[in-house]
């Protein structure tokens, strides 16, 4: 298997790990400074539109998400289990992989089944740095139109 999948599967496991398990701070630090996180429906990206369910452009701003998460918000407790699929290397050029990932996100609330939260691709540009790869930019393109709620954790 080439060297590049394998990392980006160690970082997507990774990923699904610190988000799983709600380590907000370890979540920030898998993105390098100058990152775009964005949560945009399907329909938007496809059609070129801008609009975002959600959308951070900078480290900083992942900081405050990240903040306001484990102290500001108050919302239903849940559990969040992340499937990210084998990834699909578009290029590596200048020590940035372009690729995608499939993944699917389910949510589990205290004393109820267990839905199927959010389904989707990762398009992600990951930078290859000396200690290991960072995301540069990761847009998470769900396919369903609605929206249950609120998004309150990363995707």
């Amino acid at each position: 298997m080439d060297d590049h999948v394998q990392q980006v599967i160690h970082l997507n496991a990774l990923y699904a790990h610190i988000v799983d398990e709600k380590k907000w701070d370890q979540w920030v630090d898998l993105f390098v400074e100058d990152c775009i996180y964005k949560i945009q429906p399907r329909e938007n990206f496809d059609r070129g539109f801008p609009l975002c369910t959600l959308a951070m452009l900078s480290k900083g701003m992942l900081k405050d998400r990240a903040y306001g998460i484990s102290e500001t918000l108050f919302h239903d407790p849940y559990y969040q289990r992340h499937i990210i699929g084998m990834p699909l290397i578009h290029k590596v050029d200048n020590n940035v992989i372009f690729c995608e990932s499939n993944y699917s996100v389910f949510r589990t609330k205290l004393s109820q089944e267990t839905t199927v939260f959010n389904v989707g691709r990762y398009i992600d540009e990951l930078q290859i740095t000396q200690n290991g790869l960072k995301i540069r930019s990761r847009l998470c393109i769900y396919d369903s139109e609605m929206i249950p709620n609120s998004i309150i954790y990363p995707i």
